[in-house]
């Protein structure tokens, strides 16, 4: 997903394989993913998606000083999306192998990641109702 503020940008979704680059975009206030050969275009991660870093994550920490930066203890991150019935803030964020949720609005501009692997899609299967005593139920039909 694309955060709020990326919604006048074009964008499209990721797919495995993507080499992204973390970035500002244009006539906005938030950071994102972009293909490393197309940069105006913001490359939109589902809930789940998986990523691999050429290097240890950087972002910048909630503190006073934000230009002192943190360094992440691995390379891979899994995509999440934060407080999404908040409106009109950041959702965008990244879980680290050791549990920090950061922003992808924090994260050092210029780092370089590849799509490592998407979320599997939701579908869902009807089950058959089953009983307490473990026998299925015939499955009704309207009239």
């Amino acid at each position: 997903m694309c955060d709020y503020s990326l919604e006048r940008t074009a964008s499209r979704p990721a797919q495995v394989g993507d080499q992204l680059q973390v970035q500002s975009f244009h006539d906005t206030i938030t950071r994102g993913f972009a293909d490393i050969h197309d940069r105006s275009t913001a490359v939109c991660l589902r809930p789940g998606t998986e990523l691999a870093f050429a290097s240890a994550v950087r972002y910048e920490p909630k503190s006073f000083w934000p230009w002192r930066t943190k360094t992440a203890p691995s390379h891979l991150a899994r995509f999440r999306q934060i407080d999404p019935e908040t409106p009109h803030r950041h959702h965008d964020a990244l879980e680290l192998v050791d549990g920090t949720l950061v922003l992808v609005n924090r994260l050092v501009c210029g780092q370089r990641a590849v799509v490592l692997q998407l979320p599997r899609e939701q579908s869902i299967v009807p089950y058959p109702e089953v009983r307490a005593s473990g026998q299925e139920v015939e499955e009704k039909t309207a009239p």
